[in-house]
């Protein structure tokens, strides 16, 4: 999952009993301490979802009660934060089973996604140890470490008194994010990336077959380049998609200021800056320190970016993702290229795309600006970059946690086998797949019964899983930002790609500004710690 979001149809809660657990939960305490101004890290909004309901599917118990007298964190409590989210459901699920089988009691705080990060900030720098644990976004790693905030689980991780999983489970990609440096720290929960979802149904038409090789003077295929994407985005948009009688659009993306539209640019520039000759170099020059965001790799990304914006309703510049999906979900539109949420929420009743919906790794570009060598490089097939774009939330533990290995415990719980199956499943929990048991053979062991019988579509559920394997174990990735100030870059980042897509300024004069922004922060925050911590973020 994404940044925290709801999919609360009708703006609730998906039921009392979660309705219940929330208001139980957060009465458990006050707001925390303020937080000193040396972080700059933050949630991007939440999103919510309205045309569709989420799954009651319920994850499997899987310990038994501890004898009494024999309960391994007796009297102990385990205090962890979370968002005001759907992505905490399943903590709030296990509660009983972990407190049943330790001993300990399990004490939730939420908080709204954009308090999340300042509250258990406030908490480790002034170490009152009020939490012992939160579900952190990937990007915040950076911070938390640099402040020696975390305690790694390495100690714990293959020892048999706890609930057993498996890192090397986790694909390549997303795996990456979960340790820092040579220590593991988050326990591996969501799995995020983005992937093309478009219309199986538009693309199997022989009406639109012909019309589109008549117009474009190539068959009408899953677009595997942003050019063919574009092309497809044109031919569709204005015309009836839901039989409704009334025009839709070529394409659906959230491009609200200040929210989440700089994820999707991320994903569609890799294509255009990563490559062979270029795996690393994205953000900044790793020797100086210097950001490379305005590249002539990135400048083509955003033009095409701004291009695309034609073919969806205008509207969408003021989206976050809850309102894309919505758009896509009824019907709307022929295309998007979002998060695992789209194809589970697909699934779900009141989707007028379940059973038409194919998903894919996002296309590529033909040619790649490389950094690395100062010229464009060509390729002979589409060149594919994956991303692990997102916040794949998962817990840590605070190093000054009074119950570490009560905490590790609840949390490799919620990371073993047979509970994050039924998560992955489910989808609507914003817990997305990442391991190699989610995947359908040949890319892993999941049988395809368990995603029926969670409500998938046959076809769908199998391009939904095979483009987030290709995209996780794609050699080439988009380098995942994760260093101190990561908030503050995003958030320049995120105005000028804005005012880009809204055609108030050109894509050169919004990544030129984008630059200035990154060296102002580098600066305030030292370029020498900087450079240390994106070094190390990066395995330097």
């Amino acid at each position: 999952m994404r940044p925290a979001h709801d999919h609360r149809p009708a703006q609730r809660h998906r039921c009392a009993g979660l309705l219940l657990a929330l208001a139980t939960s957060a009465a458990t305490g006050g707001p925390a301490a303020s937080t000193p101004a040396a972080p700059d890290v933050q949630p991007f909004g939440s999103a919510t979802v309205t045309v569709v309901k989420p799954s009651d599917i319920v994850p499997p118990r899987l310990l038994p009660p501890c004898p009494p007298g024999q309960c391994r964190f007796a009297g102990q409590t385990v205090t962890m934060l979370l968002p005001r989210s759907v992505i905490a459901t399943p903590v709030l699920e296990v509660r009983e089973e972990f407190e049943a089988a330790t001993g300990a009691t399990l004490k939730t705080v939420q908080v709204g996604s954009m308090e999340l990060f300042d509250h258990f900030y406030a908490d480790v720098t002034h170490r009152t140890g009020r939490y012992d644990s939160f579900l952190a976004s990937a990007w915040w790693l950076g911070e938390l470490v640099a402040g020696d905030h975390l305690l790694p689980y390495d100690k714990y991780h293959k020892d048999p008194r706890f609930p057993q999983w498996d890192i090397e489970d986790v694909l390549p990609a997303p795996r990456a994010l979960l340790s820092y440096g040579d220590r593991k720290y988050m326990v591996a929960n969501d799995h995020d990336g983005q992937v093309l979802y478009y219309r199986r149904d538009l693309l199997a038409d022989a009406q639109h077959k012909k019309a589109f090789q008549q117009k474009f003077h190539y068959p009408l295929q899953v677009p595997r380049t942003w050019q063919q994407f574009r092309d497809m985005a044109e031919y569709f948009n204005g015309q009836d998609l839901n039989g409704d009688g009334v025009p839709d659009h070529g394409l659906s993306l959230p491009l609200k200021a200040s929210n989440q539209g700089m994820f999707h640019f991320m994903s569609l520039s890799a294509s255009f800056v990563i490559g062979p000759s270029n795996p690393r170099l994205y953000w900044f020059d790793p020797q100086s320190m210097q950001p490379l965001i305005e590249s002539p790799g990135h400048v083509r990304a955003l033009q095409t970016l701004v291009d695309l914006v034609q073919f969806g309703p205008r509207e969408m510049l003021g989206w976050e993702p809850g309102r894309s999906w919505d758009h896509f979900l009824a019907g709307r539109a022929a295309l998007s290229f979002s998060w695992g949420d789209l194809g589970a929420l697909a699934q779900q009743q009141g989707s007028q795309v379940k059973g038409k919906v194919g998903t894919a790794a996002l296309p590529g570009s033909t040619e790649y600006y490389s950094i690395a060598s100062g010229r464009w490089m060509r390729t002979e097939l589409p060149n594919r970059v994956g991303n692990t774009t997102g916040g794949s939330w998962a817990g840590v533990i605070a190093k000054h946690s009074k119950a570490p290995a009560a905490t590790y415990f609840l949390l490799a719980l919620l990371a073993t086998k047979d509970k994050s199956m039924a998560y992955a499943a489910r989808g609507s929990d914003g817990i997305d797949p990442g391991r190699r048991y989610h995947f359908l053979p040949p890319d892993g062991s999941a049988r395809v019964k368990a995603y029926l019988q969670a409500g998938w579509d046959e076809a769908d559920v199998r391009d939904y899983l095979h483009a987030y394997h290709d995209t996780f174990s794609n050699p080439l990735q988009l380098p995942y930002l994760r260093i101190p100030g990561t908030y503050s870059y995003w958030q320049a980042f995120n105005q000028h790609l804005a005012e880009a897509a809204a055609g108030r300024v050109s894509p050169q004069a919004a990544l030129k500004a984008t630059a200035l922004s990154f060296e102002e922060t580098t600066l305030r925050l030292g370029r020498d710690a900087q450079r240390r911590a994106y070094r190390a973020s990066l395995g330097l």
